[in-house]
């Protein structure tokens, strides 16, 4: 093997931990991949000023990619959930389409975790939650670096000093003034999604022959009383389980609609299939589900998302 060929496979490698990174501090799919792919193309033609006495390869990698998504976020408005845009809608009326970028992205569960421990896999889903990638946002970009990096990574002090170009005093203090902020605005706490339980599993299947055949007190018993549910790219989202059920069992749009499992940051997802006007189903829209005490708290159907649907091994069309 030749020392190119080892240098591009040694970079290739940080492919999907530069990935980790660069959503938690982008919110958005797209860019993240633009951000690593511009990574590894700047490491890939610096190459020869990397000095591995001096730091790691991936120090030095994740100090380029910083300064990349740093300059993305310069000129970028806050992603956000819509129920960080606004109250809750009295009906059904989703008004308006914001921009696409107003919102955080969804990202599936393959892409975003490193650990194969199961304790791990755990404390890492609670950090990919899109609750708390909202809430990352809502950080001065290189407090958020300084956070994901020390506390999330687990990169030194002095690697995360290195990376961030400053001292480990100013790393130390961007670290605690990232931990008090996120502190005042936690995101409500969800049942860990695990796809081994059993009863897990069975709510799901429960929610999805409920949502399937317009069931409203079926999907009323499945829902919490505060569960909330919005549709992005719309600031709409209302509050309330028996609206939302009422809302799902009343509407003809979703008529015929299947949904098929999978996972969405952490978190129980679904592809939404919709019959074309053949009426084979086609991919619709990606639907994140959280759980709280056994029941759902909360839905995010991401409008649009339907052609993203074989990054969440998700098939074209599914069998009936």
């Amino acid at each position: 093997m030749n020392d190119t060929a080892l240098a591009f496979e040694e970079l290739e490698s940080l492919r999907a931990p530069l990935t980790r990174y660069c959503y938690r501090l982008l919110g958005s799919a797209a860019d993240t991949d633009d951000a690593v792919q511009e990574t590894l193309i700047r490491a890939a033609h610096n190459a020869d000023r990397y000095d591995p006495a001096r730091a790691r390869l991936t120090t030095w990698v994740h100090r380029i990619a910083t300064n990349i998504c740093i300059d993305l976020l310069r000129s970028a408005q806050r992603r956000a959930l819509a129920v960080d845009l606004g109250p809750a809608s009295e009906g059904g009326d989703l008004g308006a389409p914001l921009p696409p970028e107003r919102f955080v992205e969804p990202m599936p569960d393959r892409r975003l975790f490193g650990a194969e421990d199961p304790g791990e896999v755990a404390v890492e889903r609670e950090t990919v939650r899109l609750a708390f990638i909202a809430l990352l946002q809502t950080l001065p970009p290189r407090q958020r670096a300084a956070l994901v990096l020390r506390e999330i990574l687990s990169f030194s002090a002095r690697e995360t000093a290195e990376i961030l170009d400053t001292t480990v005093a100013a790393v130390n203090s961007s670290l605690q003034r990232a931990r008090v902020a996120l502190q005042t605005d936690r995101p409500e706490p969800a049942d860990v999604f695990d796809p081994a339980d059993a009863d897990q599993r069975e709510l799901l299947r429960r929610y999805v022959t409920a949502f399937e055949s317009h069931d409203v007190a079926g999907l009323t018993a499945l829902l919490r009383e505060d569960a909330a549910t919005s549709m992005p790219p719309f600031a709409w989202w209302i509050r309330g389980g028996k609206r939302i059920a009422a809302l799902i069992g009343d509407s003809e749009a979703c008529a015929g609609d299947r949904l098929v499992p999978t996972a969405v940051n952490g978190s129980a997802g679904f592809g939404q299939y919709r019959p074309d006007n053949e009426g084979r189903l086609a991919p619709f829209a990606v639907i994140l589900v959280e759980l709280r005490d056994r029941r759902i708290s909360e839905s995010v159907t991401f409008l649009g998302s339907g052609e993203r649907f074989a990054e969440f091994g998700l098939p074209d069309h599914p069998d009936r």
